[in-house]
């Protein structure tokens, strides 16, 4: 099952290391115990549709959302209840190698709905990364105070030193 955690972990999945973008998910491998992990399939099929899941919340988190490509994802797929000692629960009908790219976008949009406003790209432009603001005041901007946030709070400090004429 995906949730916000593992939301977390795929849209991170694209960090740039020293300056230089890297694909956490280029190996298939990794994907594959990755989506073993959560409960999905580990086939080539279903870790490629992963991927593209991926790609596609990744440009919807940053901007203008690919309707398109959304509709194509969750294509066919359905909610049915059922009833049981516990109550009422919702199953997907999806074919197994589609189930965690759909949950991976149904888990965004559930984001999006309980928590609007506070899944966004880290404020640093030179970072890849997106932060699930759990905030009170919503205003956290990076995705890590330790590396993006004093990095960029030390470059305007620099910045604004620079600025200072000398008597």
């Amino acid at each position: 099952m995906i949730d916000e955690g593992a939301l977390l972990e795929a849209l991170n999945s694209t960090p740039v290391v020293d300056g230089r973008p890297q694909d956490l998910w280029a190996d298939d491998a990794v994907l594959r115990r990755w989506a073993e992990g959560h409960g999905g399939l580990g086939d080539t099929a279903a870790i490629d549709r992963l991927r593209t899941a991926r790609n596609v919340l990744q440009t919807a988190t940053r901007g203008t959302v690919p309707e398109a490509e959304l509709q194509g994802i969750l294509a066919g797929v359905h909610r049915v209840p059922e009833v049981g000692e516990s109550g009422l629960r919702w199953r997907l009908e999806v074919p197994p190698e589609r189930l965690l790219a759909v949950e991976l976008v149904l888990a965004w949009y559930d984001v999006r709905e309980r928590r609007p406003g506070r899944l966004r790209p880290c404020g640093n432009d030179e970072c890849r990364l997106f932060l699930l603001d759990r905030s009170r005041a919503n205003t956290a901007r990076w995705c890590s105070m330790r590396t993006c946030g004093n990095r960029l709070k030390a470059r305007r400090h620099q910045e604004r030193a620079r600025q200072v004429p000398t008597p």
